[in-house]
């Protein structure tokens, strides 16, 4: 058996621990530079707040009463985090599928609702943030299941797939064929001239047509639902096949100069994530955006290049960006976004250092230096010690983060004070 717990309205939940009156309330939380809605309340849903939601350009109705709040990633990863710790207590096997969402896998039968529901009690007593859980004998029955148990009022948050043939084939053919895992309204439209319209008549697709139309992973999802467990749990996370930053300004940049500190900012960020997953990068890729939405010419350049040792030192990375920046800045734009991509990922076991290193600094001093900084700024917070390319504590391109909350778990300063 299979259970998918998910997480509900998981950015606002986050936001409610820690400001309880906020419970049963308006809550939108916005994207980066305080844009669209990319978490909401059910009270929320209830207003008319649609998903991607423009904020600026809502309505004002729409406005009236709600709580916002900007995207706190910092605090968003340390619950998801604590969230997944509670859950590894329930099973063995676990897969982390997003920041809100995992799988996990059972070899015994039990009380699948009962189960449930002391996930629910857990996950709720200890982190505070409320889940529903759906359970099947495969991975596409039990994402389905979730998505019933936050549907149907009468779950109560969880939902067991039926054994019973006809009861669950009553279930599948009120199911949309869209809301499928895996379907989508994309695939769902090649179905369309072929009558397969819910998630039953995926199910008793013929296998053949299946591959054709929705390729060997349309073939296992219509087997998943049959109750054949195609898809297994991915315990390890799959190596990375690239690293990227990219952060939209709160004012456009023009100047090169002033484009060259976010650059490196972001390029201190990649070289970070490259050394936590002990990788290097043996390609760099930096692009330019203008805003589409702005009057006037548009640009938007891109340009990349192998780097002659893959590394992830970097003042190496910085100097090789600030080049690539160069050759595709054009004055007279005003750009919204600089950002760096690293791919040719491997492992730092793998790569060689050569004749022709670009770096001066030997590799053994590299790696010490890199620990070093990457220790302090895991003590003291990201940012502590950078690199003198890099932005200062207050830059003027920061994101607008106008509704940003503190970080209540992991920065001292930020920890609620109980009083009496």
């Amino acid at each position: 058996m299979f259970a998918l717990v998910d997480c509900n309205s998981f950015y606002c939940s986050c936001e409610r621990v820690f400001q309880p009156r906020l419970e049963g309330q308006p809550v939108v939380v916005l994207s980066n530079n305080d844009g669209c809605v990319v978490s909401r309340t059910n009270e929320a849903k209830a207003r008319g707040i649609a998903m991607g939601e423009v904020w600026h350009l809502a309505k004002p109705e729409l406005k009236a009463g709600v709580h916002v709040f900007s995207s706190n990633y910092t605090l968003y990863g340390d619950m998801s985090r604590r969230v997944m710790t509670t859950l590894r207590d329930f099973a063995e096997r676990q897969e982390v599928y997003s920041i809100d969402e995992a799988f996990l896998s059972f070899d015994c039968r039990t009380d699948w609702q009962r189960l449930g529901a002391d996930i629910k009690r857990t996950v709720g007593k200890h982190t505070g943030i409320p889940v529903c859980v759906g359970f099947g004998s495969t991975k596409v029955l039990a994402k389905l299941a979730n998505r019933l148990a936050k549907k149907r009022p009468d779950a109560c948050g969880v939902f067991v797939m039926p054994n019973d043939p006809h009861e669950l084939a009553t279930l599948l053919d009120s199911v949309p064929v869209e809301d499928v895992w895996g379907i989508g309204r994309r695939l769902a439209a090649r179905l369309l001239p072929h009558g397969v319209t819910t998630a039953r008549g995926l199910r008793d697709m013929d296998d053949e047509l299946a591959r054709r139309f929705l390729a060997v992973i349309g073939q296992r999802i219509a087997w998943e639902l049959r109750g054949v467990s195609c898809l297994d749990l991915e315990e390890v996370a799959p190596a990375k096949q690239a690293i990227c930053c990219a952060k939209g300004f709160g004012s456009p940049l023009s100047a090169l100069e002033d484009l060259l500190e976010p650059l490196a900012t972001y390029v201190s960020r990649v070289a970070e994530k490259l050394r936590a997953q002990a990788l290097t990068a043996g390609h760099l890729q930096v692009f330019l955006e203008t805003n589409p939405h702005a009057p006037g010419r548009q640009y938007c350049p891109s340009v990349g290049r192998a780097l002659d040792c893959p590394t992830n030192f970097t003042p190496d990375l910085i100097t090789a960006a600030s080049r690539l920046l160069e050759a595709i800045h054009r004055p007279g734009y005003s750009f919204r976004k600089v950002g760096v991509l690293a791919t040719d990922l491997r492992p730092e076991t793998e790569s060689q250092v050569t004749l022709f290193s670009p770096s001066m600094v030997p590799a053994n001093k590299q790696k010490a230096l890199m620990s070093a900084l990457d220790e302090i700024n895991r003590e003291r917070g990201r940012g502590a010690v950078r690199f003198g390319a890099a932005a200062d504590s207050a830059p003027v391109w920061k994101m607008r983060q106008a509704n940003l909350s503190p970080c209540f778990t992991t920065r001292w300063e930020a920890l609620l004070a109980a009083q009496v």
